[in-house]
């Protein structure tokens, strides 16, 4: 693109709004219009559009609404480009997630898949440093876990903090973005282990053992661990039903 070309041609007539949008977007997502960049004024896209202003405010709400433009007023005022972070991205995943029902298996499936493969980046990519550092954070948890009065708050607390921990070392953002996510989305039902003593205590010790698989460059160890783990938290899970579907029986019954 030449410094001469336009960034925006006429708008086709009949749907003026929904093509301003489109050609906005697009220069977007092209990188013809950079994040924080401010878009040409009303007047002057007016001009290049060859439409009026209703056409283009619509069209610049349409684009608001979707996280991609911001409107901001006063004298520096206009239609910037919003630049989107991993905060952002993860919220939106995660309310995706919340309206959706989503079977446990379904995410205990997915979130064993994720896990084997983060161990083995996390492996291959984590520092020295990275590693230690879980590898603490796990003896903390394990101690917290073993605690007979318990803090659920600071369990809970530790137990994102590992899991983005893990997704931090892997060296890739969207398995950041998606950590995030899952970690707002929605219960991993790993509470149903904590709230068990005797899988509240298999789990603290498989979390250390985990990090030091990882800190000790054992992907074999360490895939095998979390495999442990997941089977734990269907066994947990399976416990938990059949122990809510079966009838209760009464004094009187026996």
């Amino acid at each position: 693109m030449t410094n001469t070309e336009p960034l925006f041609f006429p708008a086709k007539a009949g749907r003026a709004s929904e093509d301003v949008a489109l050609q906005i977007e697009a220069a977007i997502l092209a990188g013809r219009l950079a994040p924080e960049e401010r878009l040409p004024s009303e007047r002057e896209m007016q001009q290049q559009f060859g439409t009026g202003r209703g056409a283009i405010r619509e069209a610049l709400r349409a684009l608001k609404q979707k996280g991609l433009l911001d409107i901001r007023k006063g004298v520096k005022g206009g239609a910037y480009v919003c630049k989107v972070g991993m905060v952002s991205i993860g919220e939106s995943l995660a309310l995706f997630l919340k309206q959706h029902d989503v079977a446990p298996s379904a995410l205990i499936e997915f979130r064993e898949s994720v896990d084997q493969t983060l161990a083995l980046l996390a492996i291959a990519r984590g520092s020295a440093e990275a590693k230690k550092a879980m590898v603490s954070m796990a003896e903390e948890f394990e101690t917290c876990l073993r605690q007979e009065n318990h803090d659920a708050d600071r369990i809970g607390h530790l137990d994102r903090d590992l899991n983005l921990a893990l997704a931090g070392m892997a060296g890739n953002p969207i398995f950041e973005w998606i950590m995030q996510a899952l970690q707002r989305g929605f219960s991993s039902h790993d509470y149903t282990l904590y709230d068990t003593p005797v899988y509240r205590e298999r789990t603290a010790a498989n979390w250390a053992e985990t990090a030091r698989a990882i800190a000790e460059n054992d992907p074999l160890r360490a895939r095998s661990l979390i495999g442990y783990h997941y089977a734990m938290l269907r066994s947990c899970l399976n416990e938990r039903a059949a122990a809510s579907s079966s009838p209760r029986v009464s004094p009187d019954d026996s």
